[in-house]
């Protein structure tokens, strides 16, 4: 079968395309409804492996039901799109192969495709549910199945703050846990009353901060109160106002703080805030420029750094939904 084979080359590749950030082990048990119906179930390891995308392996075993003594055993792989980090529905697709016992076929193959919807009971147990059509080869076997995942997830949390480091200038920057003042600098006096190095520093220190959380796992409306997580312009404004610059709580209205820079990368400078539109109509995702092309931000599968490239597989999507970039500090240059 060509479709399976083409789906396990991808699934290496996705492997080796980009370390893993969130990771988990979950135990999975189904029902297919097909020849007289059998039970599944499954255990498997889950990482991120480029951007929304997640990858798994594991070992499956299916029981016929009745007094038969039908086994498949063996081991598969497996795509998923937008599971892991938040609550909400996601895509899979997997590619299974192995041995029969008993009565079954003595070697089997299979491919299978659905939806899943994802809850987040605990912090660190995630409960799923999906549904999937399933096709089994050489022997013709197919159906729907029906399944209950439950997964326990490692990771995603804040590292520990970074400490203070050298700016390269002689002065050290601010450590990223350092708290915020009691009031907030106005957005102009950061823009317009720092020297160069000033500047930097408070650049540094602000990047610092967002690249701490790296890790931290994506929620819909969080600022990382109590570690629960950022959503894209919840790490935005935590960033900033741990270094004394209180921006708005949307990405919409922080779209509209700072200086408009033009939408070059050679005019973007560390610490830029960017703006990107999923919808063509209006601004639905920010993040923080770092330099060399990278950008920090809170998506799908949490805290991460992405390239802004239209010749990066994952930084084209973002590239070609860029729509513009705010300079937040000014005195940079």
């Amino acid at each position: 079968m060509r479709r399976p084979k083409a789906a396990w080359l991808l699934a290496a590749a996705l492997a080796t395309a980009s370390p893993a950030r969130a990771q988990g082990l979950a135990l999975q048990v189904g029902r297919l409804f097909d020849d007289g119906g059998w039970t599944s179930y499954g255990v498997s390891w889950r990482s991120a492996a480029l951007g929304p995308l997640g990858l798994a392996f594991g070992g499956t075993m299916l029981r016929a039901d009745g007094f038969g003594s039908a086994r498949l055993w063996g081991g598969d792989a497996e795509l998923s799109l937008f599971r892991g980090g938040r609550p909400g529905p996601y895509a899979i697709g997997a590619v299974s192969g192995g041995f029969g016992t008993g009565s079954a076929e003595p070697w089997w193959r299979s491919w299978s495709a659905g939806v899943g919807y994802e809850l987040l009971p605990l912090r660190v147990l995630s409960l799923g549910i999906e549904g999937r059509y399933r096709e089994f080869g050489p022997r013709a076997r197919s159906g729907m199945e029906l399944a209950i995942r439950l997964g326990a997830n490692f990771g995603g949390r804040p590292r520990p703050a970074l400490a203070a480091r050298d700016t390269g200038d002689g002065d050290i920057a601010a450590p990223a846990a350092t708290a915020a003042p009691a009031s907030f600098p106005s957005l102009s006096t950061a823009g317009s009353s720092l020297t160069r190095g000033d500047a930097r520093r408070l650049v540094d220190g602000i990047i610092a901060t967002a690249d701490s959380a790296i890790g931290t796992r994506y929620r819909f409306g969080g600022t990382g109160e109590d570690g629960r997580g950022f959503d894209c312009s919840g790490l935005i404004q935590y960033a900033y106002a741990r270094h004394g610059i209180r921006l708005p709580r949307t990405s919409t209205e922080q779209a509209a703080e700072g200086r408009p820079v033009a939408r070059d990368l050679s005019a973007l400078e560390p610490g830029d805030l960017l703006t990107f539109s999923s919808t063509g109509r209006g601004v639905t995702h920010v993040g923080m420029y770092v330099g060399e092309g990278r950008f920090i931000h809170s998506a799908s599968g949490g805290v991460q750094t992405s390239m802004l490239s239209d010749g990066d597989p994952y930084g084209r999507w973002w590239y070609r939904r860029w729509v513009g970039a705010r300079r937040i500090v000014g005195g940079q240059g």
